[in-house]
C-alpha cells in the first residue's frame, strides 16, 4: 500500500536551518580578514624593500637612514713617471750547453767531477789511460831525432862536395845531388815534427777538460768503462747558468712598438717569481726573431739575465714583462678608485660638503694597484677608493682614515650577553652601539661591491664613529 507524504513535512525538510546560515557568514568574514592581513603584510614588506633604494639616491646611508653618511676611504691623485710594460710568457734556457765527449778511445781511469758541481773552463773532468798514446808520441820524437842526425851528416858531405867541385877535383853533379838530399832530409824532419804535434795532441785528449764554465749534470759513463770518440751520449752535459737566457713571446700587434723602443736604446726585461708579483731578476733584451710564428701569431724575443742567485733554471716557465717606454708626469690613482658603468669608466669625486659626484675618466693603463688617468681628474680632487656598497651620485659621505695596518680577523667574534640579558658584540655591553655607531661586523663586512673587490689594497671601510658618526678603518 502506498502512502502519500504529508505536505507540512515536505515544507519542513526544504527549509534550511538557521545555524548553517550563520556559519557561512562567519566563515566569509574570517576569510576576508585573513586576506586583508596578508595583503597588508605584503605591502609593508614591499615598502621596506623600496625604502633603501630611494634612500641611496637621496644621499642616505646604510639601512636608509638619512642622518647617517656613507663611510668611505679616499685618496688624492698623484703625479709620477709610470713605466709601460708588455707582458709575456717564456721559458728559461741555458745560454750555452755542451755535451762533453771523448776525442780518443780508451779506458776511463779517473773521474774528477761531482754531479751538480760548478766547474771552470779547462778543468780536467776525466782521464783516459794514456799508455798507448804516450808510446806513439815517444816514437815520433825518436824518429825526428834520427832524421836530425842524418841531416847533420848529409850537410857535412855537401860541404866537402862543394869544395871539391870548386877546385875541379870533384864532380859538380855530385855536389848538386848531395844538396838535394839535404833538402829532402829537412822536409822529412818537418814531417817528423808534425807527427810529434799530432801525437802530442792525441795524448792531451786523454785528459777530458771542460770547454766552458758551467754546472755539470748527471754522469753518463762510470769509471772503468771503455769509451769511444763515436759515443753519442758523452761523458757529461755542461750547462751555463750565469748568465742565463729567457725566450718569451709577444703578440704580433706589438712588433712595431717593440722595434721602435729597441731603436732608442737597450730595453730592460723583468722576470717574476712563482707568486707572479715579485721580480726575481732583471736583464736586458738581446735579440728579436726575424719572423712571426704563423701558428700562434706571436713574435719570439730573447733576453739575458745575470742569474746571480740561481733564481732561474733551464726549462722553467716564467712570466716576463718588457719595459718599452715611460709615461712622464702621469696622473695616477689607486685601481679601486676606477669604477665601470654602462657608459664607461668613472670615479666618485668628493666635493664640497663631502658630497660625491661621479665623473667619467679615461684610463691609459692599469694594474692591480694603480691606474693611469689620461683625463677626468686633477691632483686637487679626492676620489673614493672603498665603500661603494651604499654609494650613489650625490650621496653624502664621511671619509675615514687609513692609518694602521689591518688586524687579522679570521673568524667571527664570540658574542656574549650584556648585563641586561641582551646579546652584544665582542666588547661586552656595546652590542647596540657597535651595530649603529661603528657599523661593525654585520653592516661593513658582507656588503661589497664590484669596485671594492677589484684592486683593493687597503683595509676594508668602516661605517661610522662610535658616537659622533666619524668613520674608523676596520680590518
Amino acid at each position: 500500500m502506498l502512502f502519500k507524504p504529508d505536505a507540512k513535512d515536505d515544507d519542513k525538510s526544504k527549509a534550511p536551518p538557521r545555524r548553517s546560515v550563520l556559519s557561512r557568514v562567519l566563515g566569509r568574514l574570517v576569510s576576508l580578514l585573513v586576506t586583508l592581513v596578508i595583503l597588508g603584510g605584503l605591502g609593508y614588506l614591499g615598502w621596506l624593500a623600496f625604502q633603501p633604494k630611494q634612500g641611496g639616491g637621496n644621499g642616505r646611508g646604510a639601512f636608509g637612514r638619512p642622518d647617517l653618511p656613507v663611510p668611505v676611504l679616499a685618496a688624492t691623485p698623484r703625479v709620477q713617471d709610470v713605466p709601460v710594460y708588455l707582458d709575456g710568457v717564456g721559458s728559461v734556457k741555458a745560454l750555452n750547453t755542451v755535451t762533453v765527449r771523448s776525442q780518443v778511445d780508451g779506458k776511463l781511469i779517473k773521474v774528477n767531477f761531482v754531479e751538480g758541481q760548478d766547474v771552470k773552463k779547462d778543468d780536467v773532468l776525466a782521464e783516459i789511460d794514456p799508455a798507448i798514446y804516450q808510446a806513439q808520441y815517444d816514437q815520433a820524437v825518436a824518429k825526428k831525432a834520427q832524421d836530425v842526425a842524418l841531416l847533420a851528416n848529409q850537410k857535412l858531405d855537401l860541404a866537402r862536395y862543394e869544395q871539391l867541385a870548386a877546385s875541379n877535383a870533384g864532380s859538380k853533379q855530385q855536389a848538386d845531388t848531395q844538396r838535394a838530399l839535404v833538402a829532402q832530409q829537412e822536409a822529412l824532419i818537418k814531417s817528423d815534427q808534425a807527427a810529434i804535434d799530432n801525437a802530442a795532441a792525441t795524448l792531451s785528449y786523454t785528459k777530458i777538460v771542460a770547454p766552458m764554465s758551467g754546472r755539470a749534470g748527471l754522469r753518463q759513463v762510470d769509471q772503468g768503462n771503455i769509451i769511444h770518440a763515436s759515443d753519442t751520449t758523452g761523458l757529461v752535459i755542461l750547462t751555463q747558468l750565469q748568465p742565463i737566457a729567457v725566450w718569451f713571446s709577444l703578440p704580433q700587434q706589438q712588433i712595431m712598438r717593440v722595434n721602435a723602443a729597441a731603436a732608442k736604446g737597450q730595453l730592460a726585461v723583468d722576470v717574476f717569481g712563482n707568486d707572479g708579483v715579485t721580480v726575481i731578476d732583471t736583464g736586458r733584451l738581446t735579440g728579436i726573431d726575424n719572423q712571426v710564428d704563423p701558428t700562434t701569431g706571436t713574435l719570439k724575443l730573447k733576453a739575458e739575465f745575470p742569474n746571480a742567485n740561481y733564481q732561474l733554471w733551464p726549462g722553467q716557465f716564467v712570466n716576463v714583462r718588457l719595459k718599452v717606454e715611460t709615461l712622464p708626469q702621469a696622473i695616477v690613482v689607486p685601481t679601486s678608485a676606477v669604477q665601470r658603468g654602462p657608459a664607461g669608466t668613472f670615479s666618485y669625486v668628493i666635493g664640497e660638503g663631502d658630497i660625491v659626484t661621479a665623473k667619467p675618466v679615461t684610463v691609459t693603463q692599469q694594474n692591480e694597484h694603480d691606474a693611469v688617468i689620461a683625463s677626468g681628474l686633477t691632483t686637487s680632487d679626492r676620489v673614493v677608493t672603498t665603500g661603494f656598497a651604499n654609494l650613489a651620485d650625490g650621496a653624502k659621505v664621511v671619509v675615514g682614515k687609513d692609518d694602521g695596518a689591518p688586524a687579522a680577523d679570521l673568524a667571527p667574534r664570540k658574542r656574549s650577553r650584556n648585563p641586561d640579558g641582551k646579546r652584544g658584540g665582542g666588547q661586552g655591553g656595546e652590542g647596540k652601539k657597535d651595530w649603529q655607531g661603528r657599523g661593525g661586523e654585520h653592516r661593513g663586512r658582507p656588503e661589497h661591491s664590484e669596485g671594492d673587490q677589484k684592486g683593493q689594497t687597503g683595509p676594508a671601510p668602516a661605517a661610522g664613529g662610535e658616537q659622533s658618526g666619524a668613520a674608523k678603518s676596520q680590518p
